[in-house]
């Protein structure tokens, strides 16, 4: 039986590192492989254009493109092999992050992305994308508790707010993957949202 794909999104700072570790818990207590990885990201040369991505200035049409390639090889040395041997691929983000951030954040062209999107990934998406919401001055307090900013970090909060709409527009397009979660409550609340949507999938 071929595998499930679940995607964790939002911004940092919503809660999304707590719970896909708890959901991994979960799905290992009722006898699955987890494969928890990340965007960008993933692979070793994914990771290699992480670093690059996170810490390099550089045009939007770069940062797409250099997502894009890790996300090509995420895919095909982690993400499919996973999934085609039965495993439950857990994603700390995925496509709806590049939308949100490059796309609505930064304003690049969604029409690239798009022909981007088709041509890296052949129509794979998640089965399942969980979107962490909640106001960006929230996850900003909650962020400068723990670490320094990243070079996507340190935007502004109108900049996050695109972000935020970003992910909005990419639910509206695809309701039947997305559950929104009120990332604002209690980690506990989170999860009770999360296990809600997970009884309602014939998966486990």
């Amino acid at each position: 039986m071929s595998g499930r794909f679940i995607s964790f999104e939002g911004i940092d700072g919503a809660g999304k590192t707590t719970h896909i570790a708890a959901l991994q818990d979960w799905l290992h207590a009722r006898g699955h492989e987890v494969v928890l990885t990340r965007e960008p990201g993933g692979s070793p040369l994914a990771e290699q254009l992480r670093e690059l991505v996170l810490h390099q200035p550089m045009d939007a049409m770069s940062e797409a493109l250099l997502i894009f390639a890790a996300r090509r090889d995420h895919l095909s040395s982690c993400i499919e092999p996973a999934l085609a041997r039965g495993a439950m691929v857990l994603c700390d983000r995925f496509t709806d992050a590049t939308f949100a951030y490059q796309g609505a954040g930064r304003g690049f062209s969604l029409d690239i992305l798009r022909q981007l999107e088709e041509w890296v990934q052949q129509g794979r998406q998640p089965d399942l994308t969980l979107w962490f919401d909640l106001p960006p001055a929230m996850a900003a307090a909650r962020r400068a508790a723990v670490r320094e900013p990243d070079r996507f970090e340190r935007q502004d909060d109108a900049f996050f707010d695109k972000v935020r709409e970003g992910y909005a527009q990419r639910m509206s397009a695809a309701p039947g993957r997305f559950v929104r979660l009120d990332a604002t409550v209690p980690p506990a609340e989170v999860w009770s949202q999360i296990e809600r949507a997970l009884a309602q999938r014939p998966w486990w």
